[in-house]
């Protein structure tokens, strides 16, 4: 099983903003020396926890720094976007770094709909995304769009040899089906809704999935929350930091991610400890053997060759010691 990461250049609070991002490069090349297939980057505005807002602008800087591991985005918001634009970006990129290159997108504004808004007040995202995927492929990919398309005789430079890989990303059944219909490799966000939804999506990509000339077989991740540490109980510990946020999610809230021992203390209401409860039942939390266990099993549910995984830390020490304990268990380190 291959592991890969998913990083979402999460700010501690107490430090600023513009640490996260240089800790999210460090973190890239610590993954890489660690033996993980791919690096990703997620694309979320206006919130004060997640904080890689250009994920094109990372894969640069992780691109020039790194020399094996796979580097992409999960993903660029592509409604905010113009797709020859996009393409263009990425085309950049696989130039930089030749054959390491993943193109994830997704639907989802990664924000609310007024700062979706202000990203892109002229863009219809229902309804356009199926087009953009579709050109985005054929300038990615050097080739050519449909007889009649108003567009069918702009090249994206700078052309090459290579191209980079498009994946379609979802956390429900739209993606499935677009990734499907287009022959795109599928990667599913298992931990938005902690798994559910998961095996009727995976089916009905692999039900429904037409060949494509690079992708002749469909080829599908998902993406889980995990976190490993020392021990069960430091592992439990870390994993606070995360409760207290997702207590604030659900009230709207994208608040800085606290201490341990701030989360520890706070006097959460009976609804919030349900909340947590139900998080703590679900988390694929503890050692390194005990989380690689987990993830063998998913793998073996699904069917999967690959998972990715993204973890969220109050310390980047924490969060690099994580990942080092997950690969020694799952032994690609």
């Amino acid at each position: 099983m291959k592991l890969s990461v998913l990083d979402q250049s999460t700010a501690p609070e107490a430090v600023t903003q513009d640490v996260a991002i240089r800790e999210t490069l460090a973190l890239a090349r610590h993954c890489e020396a660690l033996g993980y297939h791919r690096y990703w980057l997620s694309e979320h505005h206006a919130s004060d926890s997640i904080v890689g807002t250009a994920p094109e602008v990372l894969m640069a800087a992780i691109a020039a720094t790194t020399t094996r591991i796979r580097v992409g985005s999960a993903g660029v918001m592509l409604p905010h976007y113009s797709s020859l634009k996009v393409a263009e970006q990425f085309r950049v990129l696989e130039a930089i770094a030749p054959g390491r290159i993943d193109l994830g997108v997704g639907r989802a504004p990664g924000s609310d709909r007024r700062t979706a808004l202000a990203l892109n007040p002229y863009s219809n995202a229902a309804e356009d995304f199926p087009r953009q995927v579709q050109e985005l492929c054929a300038w990615v990919a050097g080739e050519p769009l449909p007889d009649g398309h108003p567009f069918a005789a702009i090249t994206a430079n700078p052309t090459g040899p290579t191209t980079p890989e498009v994946w379609i990303l979802g956390s429900s059944d739209y993606g499935a089906q677009l990734a499907a219909h287009f022959g795109l490799p599928y990667a599913f966000a298992y931990f938005f809704s902690e798994g559910r939804g998961t095996e009727e999506a995976l089916a009905l990509y692999r039900r429904n999935y037409r060949p494509s000339p690079r992708h002749p077989r469909p080829q599908a991740t998902i993406c889980v929350w995990a976190l490993a540490a020392d021990s069960e109980a430091e592992a439990r510990r870390l994993l606070q930091t995360r409760e207290f946020w997702r207590v604030g999610f659900e009230k709207g809230l994208r608040q800085p991610l606290v201490t341990p021992e701030f989360a520890a203390s706070y006097p959460y209401t009976a609804d919030e400890r349900a909340v947590i409860e139900a998080l703590r039942r679900k988390a694929i939390v503890g050692t390194g053997e005990a989380v690689a266990v987990r993830l063998h099993e998913l793998a073996r549910q699904f069917e999967l060759e690959e998972m990715v995984v993204v973890t969220w830390t109050h310390d980047p020490a924490a969060r690099r010691r994580s990942y080092e304990l997950v690969a020694q268990a799952c032994g690609i380190a």
